[in-house]
């Protein structure tokens, strides 16, 4: 039974919400985000970057404090306002492709994050977990929605469909030319026929957004343990999250590079490839997979088509039979040497999708910079969930997810 609760957003004024909205920090590079903040003033990126403000790099809780400070700055100079009632927000983002992805972002519980109501497929870094969980801490708000599915509901598309006939709150272009909207549902009536469909599902699953829940869930358990007039309605008992619905989640792949073949020549590394492999030289005609256990590969100015031998694969799991565990358990570990994905410097990933990604690798591999590329199909929403119901996890890079977020469009605070 998963719970979802309305709150009170503090949001950007209408006029100056396509200024405020950005980008994820780490997606920016160096250039970018100071382009963007030397002509922006209003741009996220001046909160969660404040030391930009006094020309300094500032690390840890120093950052984490005056990230408080610029967003208490933010709201002073009005640039933030706070809804007077608890809402759900119906959020629509129409992308450059003409995908649309239609959902409500809401706050989800902690507690149905930790009995498994949310569901994971994705391994978190504890490090990483704890040090968002104290930056958290130290700011008092979410400022991106975790991505959450769920299974296709007529109800909940009928409330979505009706309540966009209505005028939007927000209507907006980025840069990246992706097209926002949102509408606020204040209806008690409507927000109680949203929840009462969302206590109907046994599970949802993070799509995207594995460590901020996580990190969530881990501010909710010391919040919890230090109150000790704790009741479950505090504000630290839920995590801001945009939930969508399955039919809308869109699934691309992460292909691989590596810069060497681990000591081997190129000849040896496609007799040890053969074991588990049938091996097609396509020559310079790029080849992108479309079945899954098929993978392409550039190597030496030459495109191939691999076929996995499923005879000598053993398919024990869900996760056996996902395409990225395959090749890291087929080539990557064993052939090229590569057993730490997350930290090996000699692995790259790469998202560019379809045969674009493929003249991609090529160029990355015809540069020198890496010795070959791995192309594969992309997982589907019924995998995702299978090995997420199976308690299993995928390897790193395993997705690339749409709809991709933007920070300071709704903020949750606690």
């Amino acid at each position: 039974m998963a719970k979802i609760i309305p709150f009170r957003a503090v949001r950007p004024t209408r006029a100056i919400v396509g200024l405020v909205a950005s980008r994820s920090y780490q997606s920016y590079t160096i250039e970018e985000r100071e382009a963007r903040m030397e002509y922006n003033p209003y741009t996220f990126l001046h909160i969660v970057n404040p030391g930009y403000k006094y020309d300094q790099v500032i690390t840890g809780e120093e950052r984490y404090k005056l990230v408080k400070n610029r967003y208490l700055e933010f709201k002073e100079d009005h640039v933030f306002i706070q809804d007077d009632k608890p809402s759900f927000y119906v959020y629509k983002i129409v992308n450059r492709h003409h995908q649309t992805f239609n959902g409500i972002i809401a706050a989800t519980s902690a507690e149905d994050y930790e009995k498994d109501i949310i569901k994971k497929h994705e391994d978190t870094i504890e490090s990483r977990e704890k040090t968002f969980k104290n930056y958290l801490k130290t700011v008092g708000f979410n400022a991106e929605p975790v991505l959450l599915t769920y299974p296709d509901n007529s109800t909940i598309a009928s409330i979505i469909e009706e309540t966009q006939k209505k005028h939007a709150e927000y209507e907006f272009t980025m840069t990246y030319k992706d097209t926002h909207y949102l509408w606020k549902v204040d209806d008690e009536a409507v927000i109680k026929t949203i929840q009462d469909e969302f206590k109907k599902m046994d599970t949802i699953y993070i799509a995207d957004g594995h460590h901020r829940s996580a990190s969530s869930y881990l501010l909710y358990q010391e919040e919890k343990a230090n109150n000790p007039n704790h009741n479950g309605t505090e504000s630290y008992n839920f995590f801001m999250s945009y939930l969508i619905p399955e039919s809308d989640l869109v699934i691309h792949e992460f292909n691989r590079l590596v810069k060497d073949l681990n000591g081997l020549t190129k000849e040896e590394f496609l007799v040890k490839l053969d074991a588990d492999f049938r091996i097609q030289n396509r020559g310079n005609t790029p080849y992108t997979p479309t079945k899954q256990h098929h993978f392409s590969m550039y190597l030496d100015g030459d495109f191939y088509s691999l076929y996995l031998r499923k005879n000598t694969y053993d398919f024990k799991t869900s996760l056996d039979a996902l395409d990225a565990q395959i090749l890291y358990k087929t080539i990557l570990k064993p052939i090229l040497g590569i057993n730490d994905l997350r930290n090996d410097n000699r692995i790259s990933y790469s998202h560019t999708h379809g045969s674009i990604e493929m003249v991609n690798i090529k160029g990355s591999v015809d540069s020198g910079e890496f010795k070959i590329g791995f192309g594969m199909c992309a997982v589907t929403i019924e995998q995702m969930k299978q090995i997420a119901n199976d308690g299993l996890k995928m390897p790193p890079k395993s997705t690339y997810i749409l709809p991709k977020l933007r920070s300071g469009i709704t903020i949750y605070e606690f």
